[in-house]
């Protein structure tokens, strides 16, 4: 007998749902990839702390730190304590820190785990950012912090910069001082508006196109000191320019700088490639995904299948947990995360439903109740009957009985 349950429509009313999927298929153990694949990572709250949600940060190390050995087993890397970790929107710079050094000790003792960790200027206070070099200032304290934990960077976009850069040279001189000083190559990462309102206009212009050429003139000039850049604008076709103009030198390999695509839209395509050029890094996207922490089973299974040659296989896995995808990120898309962390929940990942700063109330019954429809339908629930008894338990708190 099938597993059931009401779930509200979009007209307001409650009918009847049947699951249809199956389980989320499992990767081989020891799956290999031909793409380099991070996840980036939520973060569990603990709802037993005596704290006020709203203006205090308290985490489920355990259970945190178990979500990301989840990940490295199926061949995921971790790109810890970035915005799906709630970086700069509940997640402070001490706890941040603190993360990253757990996240970076749990990966020490697994062959080939890979961690990349956000480096920024969060922990400075904006009104008391008067200059560029306050920016570096704060870039450089933060970078030194990971860089003493062994850790590599990931240089995330800088509120502050905005503020306070009069045009595309001051970003120009930031990114150049980083760079140059970095211990090993670094993944840049350049997020749009629509997951953070404060970053409108970064690189010194509103124009996308304009802002992709000081991107692209920075990379150039230190290609060896850049591993990749993952650019979040939920734009294919500006991605897979950017991508085929990017260095075929430098990198961590000396084989060319990468394209991380951030397009939790149209990642299947981008991370299948076109075969653009002859230059591998032109031709296809890897990955620093948010929606990799809600898939992460089919993500490596449909990567596993990729670097197999089964092309047909990686978008039958892959291309049905799109639309989910879309759901997670729609407008406003910085509450994407709720989503990642209630399709945790409703795999067993973490007991409750909570989250740092209270963000589980961003989305509303509506938007879970077709948010688990389109999970059934990609075949993403690990634990059916578990993911049923919860998805009652939220109605319930919802009244509906």
């Amino acid at each position: 007998m099938a597993l059931s349950l009401k779930l509200p429509t979009a007209g307001g009313a409650l009918a009847d749902y049947a699951l249809r999927g199956s389980t989320p298929p499992k990767p081989p153990a020891g799956v290999r990839f031909d793409r380099i694949a991070y996840s980036a990572a939520h973060v569990v709250a603990d709802p037993l702390a005596a704290i006020d949600p709203w203006l205090q940060c308290a985490v489920d190390w355990d259970a945190t730190l178990a979500y990301r050995r989840h990940l490295y087993a199926l061949g995921l890397g971790v790109a810890e304590a970035m915005d799906t970790a709630q970086r700069g929107m509940g997640l402070d710079w001490p706890t941040s820190l603190e993360l990253i050094r757990r996240s970076i000790d749990a990966a020490s003792d697994i062959p080939g785990a890979l961690v990349a960790s956000g480096c920024g200027t969060d922990h400075l206070d904006l009104d008391a950012v008067k200059s560029v070099d306050d920016v570096i200032r704060g870039y450089e304290e933060q970078m030194a912090a990971i860089e003493k934990l062994g850790g590599k960077l990931i240089v995330m976009c800088s509120r502050a910069l905005v503020r306070v850069a009069k045009s595309p040279a001051d970003y120009e001189r930031v990114y150049d001082r980083i760079l140059s000083q970095a211990k090993q190559p670094v993944v840049l990462h350049w997020l749009g508006e629509m997951f953070d309102p404060a970053l409108a206009g970064y690189w010194g212009t509103t124009d996308v196109d304009a802002a992709m050429e000081t991107a692209l003139g920075v990379i150039a000039a230190h290609p060896d000191k850049v591993d990749g850049i993952k650019i979040s604008l939920l734009d294919k076709d500006k991605e897979i320019a950017m991508r085929r103009r990017l260095p075929t030198t430098g990198g961590p390999d000396g084989q060319g700088v990468r394209m991380y695509t951030g397009d939790d839209f149209n990642y299947a395509e981008l991370i299948a490639g076109d075969g653009h050029g002859s230059h591998p890094t032109h031709g296809k996207s890897d990955a620093l995904l948010g929606i990799f922490d809600a898939i992460a089973p089919a993500a490596s299974a449909a990567l596993g299948e990729l670097a197999a040659g089964r092309v047909e296989r990686f978008h039958e896995i892959l291309g049905p947990t799109v639309p989910l995808s879309r759901h997670i990120f729609a407008a406003p898309t910085r509450f994407y995360k709720t989503g990642v962390v209630f399709m945790a929940w409703l795999n067993g990942h973490q007991k409750h439903f909570t989250m740092v700063g209270g963000q589980q109330s961003t989305r509303s019954l509506q938007h879970f109740a077709e948010l688990f429809r389109l999970a059934d339908a990609a075949n993403l629930f690990e634990q059916p009957e578990l993911a049923v008894r919860r998805m009652k338990t939220l109605l319930s708190l919802h009244g509906v009985e």
